[in-house]
């Protein structure tokens, strides 16, 4: 039995999956209720606009639409990012071209994948990170070792030469080995958590500002948004304060010398994992830039040591930063287009 109008209408009212009906030009032509919800706007609004100028950004090369109506062959995307009103949203994306004898249009499907992504994303980077974190660990004592060695022989040459010329030879491999012994040190962390006690967050974060304003160009500015309801709770502060600080100090060198905006702000948040471990009560600490964004290519290993997008950049800030606040049973969540950077802390508050 052929399907009347009607039930198709009703099919597509009913299903889970956003389906979108393009024209050659991007510009929808009709949309389902689950396409509504997925995109904050009715369907009366949406009708006539184009895709591009609806989404503040999509990680889908836009062309591959119109690649798609040119040869007559679909595609599929497992992975696309679409920031809708400042939130993106990750879903998997297939697009189809349809057969029409007056328009070339294309159907959209869109699938959410955020929470299953981001959970399975959680459990797997932080194993990765762990993993990364103890094999730096152990290659850090393994180079202390004889680098000790080294640098007490160069000391003991130093006191034998008779000549004070060659003297400079033996001050720069102790110099150097200091250098090394320090890198060393960043490499390892903090080696065991520090003393905790009944701290304010906030004056952790008015230290951090005050401390980056002093390095900042003129033509950065940042701006604070506090919840005042946050109560104190055991931290580190000085722990806190170093894993901030190499937060705010990266926006502001993603941003350089250009006129910008970091933005920190604070919120309590209620019934959230970290971890596996389940809180009724988390205090919620978001770093906002508006800088070009992270590179892809380095976005998926952010937080391992040595990685880095920065010309002479160690890669150390974020591994260190994450270790810290690991250490405080806490979790950095960060996601990034163009113009917009975002790192988010997690701290539990009350199981």
């Amino acid at each position: 039995m052929p399907v009347r109008s009607d039930q198709a209408k009703t099919l597509l009212d009913n299903l889970l999956t956003a389906v979108i009906l393009m024209d050659e030009r991007l510009c929808i032509q009709f949309v389902n209720p689950a396409a509504e919800q997925l995109l904050s706007l009715s369907q009366r609004r949406l009708i006539g606009l184009e895709l591009p100028h609806l989404l503040e950004h999509i990680s889908l090369d836009l062309n591959r639409f119109r690649q798609c109506l040119a040869s007559g062959q679909g595609f599929t995307d497992s992975e696309v990012t679409l920031v809708v009103e400042g939130e993106p949203r990750l879903v998997e994306l297939s697009a189809s071209p349809l057969a029409d004898h007056e328009h070339r249009l294309i159907v959209v499907e869109l699938r959410k994948i955020d929470q299953q992504k981001k959970i399975s994303q959680e459990l797997q980077q932080h194993a990765q990170q762990q993993a990364a974190r103890e094999l730096v660990r152990g290659l850090a004592h393994e180079i202390k070792n004889p680098l000790g060695g080294l640098r007490g022989a160069a000391q003991l040459l130093q006191k034998e030469l008779p000549n004070p010329a060659l003297r400079e030879y033996t001050g720069i491999i102790i110099e150097q080995a200091d250098r090394l012994r320090l890198l060393v040190d960043r490499l390892l962390g903090p080696q065991r958590p520090g003393r905790h006690q009944v701290h304010n967050v906030h004056s952790v974060l008015e230290q951090v500002r005050r401390l980056v304003e002093l390095e900042l160009p003129g033509g950065i500015r940042i701006e604070r948004d506090y919840d005042p309801s946050i109560p104190e709770f055991e931290m580190e502060p000085d722990q806190l304060q170093q894993a901030f600080l190499n937060i705010v100090r990266n926006a502001a060198e993603a941003l350089g010398n250009q006129t910008g905006l970091i933005s920190i702000r604070t919120r309590t948040v209620f019934q959230i994992t970290i971890h596996g471990q389940r809180y009724r009560l988390a205090a919620e600490i978001k770093i906002i830039d508006n800088g070009p964004g992270i590179p892809d290519a380095i976005r998926d290993t952010l937080f391992y040591p040595m990685i880095t997008g920065k010309e002479g950049g160690t890669g150390l800030g974020l591994s260190i930063a994450q270790n810290l606040i690991d250490q405080h049973k806490g979790r950095i969540d960060c996601i990034s287009w163009p113009g917009h950077t975002e790192f988010t802390v997690y701290l539990p508050l009350r199981k």
